[in-house]
């Protein structure tokens, strides 16, 4: 995709597919270390993506809102490439699931003692809570 000066190219990137491929005027990314934005003609960078709120600005002055989960981010030549477990529009969360899914990491969580397997269950624990609370929002 062709971007002028003042636009970017977003990409968000699972390991299944690719689910956004557009121009955009800004991006907000949530990072590991607090939310950062990117601009047209920001300078190369990588960092790590924490889970939370993705928003961006399409150049129709629409705001386009996803939440992505632990990955990293590149920004490059006008291109932000976000690399995520999983990303979904904030209007299309399954709050049923999402609950569901925070119910299924809690009993996981009672059941297994082991450092592992309970951070595993705080990690999908928190994704859920998340999911829930921002599909709750966008609802």
């Amino acid at each position: 995709m062709a971007t002028t000066a003042s636009t970017l190219t977003l990409r968000i990137v699972s390991p299944e597919n690719i689910i956004l491929d557009q121009e955009v005027q800004s991006v907000q990314v949530p990072g590991e270390d607090g939310m950062f934005g990117v601009l047209p003609r920001h300078a190369t960078m990588v960092a790590l993506t924490d889970s939370g709120p993705l928003r961006a600005k399409t150049n129709s002055g629409e705001t386009i809102e996803f939440i992505i989960h632990d990955g990293f981010a590149e920004v490059k030549n006008n291109v932000v490439t976000i690399l995520s477990r999983s990303a979904e529009k904030l209007t299309e969360i399954d709050l049923e699931r999402a609950k569901e899914a925070a119910d299924r990491a809690r009993a996981h969580m009672k059941l297994h003692a082991d450092h592992v397997d309970r951070a595993r269950a705080i990690a999908a624990l928190r994704r859920a809570l998340m999911r829930e609370r921002l599909g709750r929002r966008s609802s």
